[in-house]
């Protein structure tokens, strides 16, 4: 197994956080791991992309030029990666802030309303873990446990009450797939 993720959308969406625990649950599970970040105009408002790749061998490039994954927070991002991403791969998408989809019928589309389902938690900025709990319920890069475990990892020495929310927030997104799935297998 070698599977490449990008996560892409405007600084302070969290989206390099969501790649960082994407990360930190592949070695959680043994998994070998690349991160790479793009820093550049992160700054809030600006735009941010970071690559990881989980592998059950050695990773020769942490480069993703046609991943299986891309993770769009908002319009920009679907536009810059719908192109990269690879045949048959599946583009996650924040369905809050993009409101068409990408023109390709070779991808597979999952729309999640991580603005609102954060914002139902109480907690707007959890946004990149709601995302980060859907992309996961839907892939199996990695198992949901390995994520809280990262979650703990990545927020050591803060408060618990904020490795909670995380969690909580990434259950959320989990949970929002399991209500798709049963509606479309229920309603078919």
């Amino acid at each position: 197994m070698l599977l490449k993720t990008v996560f892409s959308g405007f600084g302070g969406q969290g989206v390099l956080m969501m790649g960082y625990v994407l990360a930190w649950a592949g070695l959680h599970e043994e998994k070998h791991v690349t991160f790479l970040p793009a820093y550049g105009a992160e700054v809030r408002g600006g735009t941010a992309n970071c690559t990881v790749v989980i592998s059950d061998e050695e990773i020769a490039s942490p480069v993703a030029s046609s991943p299986e994954y891309v993770v769009a927070m908002n319009y920009p991002s679907m536009l810059k990666y719908e192109n990269m991403i690879k045949s048959g791969g599946t583009m996650f998408l924040n369905s809050d802030l993009i409101r068409q989809h990408p023109p390709r019928v070779d991808i597979h589309v999952v729309e999640v309303p991580a603005n609102s389902l954060a914002h139902e938690l109480g907690n707007d900025r959890s946004l990149n873990m709601v995302m980060l709990g859907a992309v996961v319920a839907v892939t199996n890069i990695v198992s949901q446990e390995a994520v809280f475990k990262a979650i703990e990892t990545v927020l050591e020495g803060k408060k618990t009450n904020i490795i909670k929310m995380n969690q909580d927030a990434c259950a959320r997104g989990a949970a929002f797939i399991a209500e798709k799935t049963s509606e479309r297998c229920c309603h078919a």
